[in-house]
């Protein structure tokens, strides 16, 4: 498949970053001061958040942007042993740029043991003249108190799907691919606003062909259209119960998905159905139960004929 598109095409400029502007809008002036505090990245996974911190390091130090910055994955080097003698190493000596301070990047810091996150702390403060900080984290509740107060948190959303289709479309155009509307919203509403997934799906399609449409992407990631999965649970819903049965094991016989991908896409599609509140809540709660029965190592089949069969007793 040759290099991946995600890093293939990661932007090394702000203003080519999309779908987090007043965050982009923030770093700017930050960037143009040359001057940038401790800093925590929050958010759900593929939003942008190494993007943006590797984009400020290039437009902060340029060219010697690798000897001034540091990158490395906390999932990985987990241990207060890293934090005390790598990034502590790192962090003692000078700047070889005209910017005063190196960047650290901690990328997945919310995997740091509860130690290690004490003697990053304790870095932070001694080497506060030689080098800045950057955590990058899915829950910033893990990490510790003291090192949040230390840093200005950053909070990334979900992209849109209206800043997801301009990423697609050019990444399209340099790849010479056709890419449909329909496509176009299939991915996003696979990737829920994950631009890292959406763009591996796409390299993968284009690995088959170059006219990328709806079914092809839907086929490639084991998931039904959001369309098939309503039929059912609407099938459910107005009594037709053997019927829902039938066409939900033709779904996961064609696409090939588990019973929990199936509860997700489920619980996903309930909220577009015209019902009630009180009545999604309790189509919700059955969800949930199920779910937990899978878990606990249920008969996954038995469980979604009885999903289905609640679903037809809350009508």
């Amino acid at each position: 498949m040759g290099q991946l598109w995600t890093e293939k095409y990661r932007p090394t400029a702000l203003s080519d970053i999309k779908g987090q502007a007043v965050i982009i809008d923030r770093m700017k002036s930050m960037v143009e001061s040359k001057n940038i505090s401790n800093l925590l990245f929050a958010g759900p996974a593929g939003v942008g958040k190494t993007t943006t911190i590797l984009a400020i390091a290039h437009e902060i130090y340029g060219e010697t942007w690798k000897e001034n910055v540091m990158e490395t994955n906390a999932s990985m080097d987990r241990g207060i042993d890293h934090i005390r003698e790598g990034i502590k190493n790192f962090a003692r000596t000078k700047s070889v740029a005209r910017v005063p301070f190196k960047l650290c990047i901690l990328d997945e810091a919310d995997a740091l043991t509860k130690e290690a996150q004490q003697a990053l702390r304790r870095t932070m403060e001694v080497y506060s003249d030689n080098c800045r900080f950057c955590l990058l984290a899915n829950y910033s509740s893990k990490i510790i108190e003291p090192i949040q107060s230390r840093c200005t948190v950053f909070r990334f959303k979900p992209l849109e799907e209206k800043a997801m289709k301009k990423i697609i479309e050019e990444l399209a155009k340099k790849e010479q691919l056709k890419i449909s509307d329909s496509a176009i919203s299939a991915l996003y509403n696979i990737s829920e606003g994950d631009v890292r997934r959406a763009i591996n799906v796409l390299q993968s399609c284009a690995v088959l062909k170059k006219d990328i449409d709806e079914s092809l992407i839907y086929e490639l990631v084991s998931a039904a259209r959001p369309k098939e999965i309503r039929e059912v649970i609407n099938k459910a819903i107005t009594g037709n119960f053997i019927q829902a049965r039938e066409q939900l094991l033709d779904l996961m016989l064609k696409y090939g998905f588990s019973g929990f991908d199936a509860i997700r896409q489920i619980q996903k599609e309930i909220f577009q159905l015209d019902l009630a509140g009180e009545k999604k809540a309790q189509l919700i709660e059955r969800c949930g139960e199920i779910e937990f029965r899978m878990v606990e190592g249920s008969d996954e089949y038995l469980q979604l004929e009885a999903l289905l069969a609640s679903f037809s007793l809350v009508k």
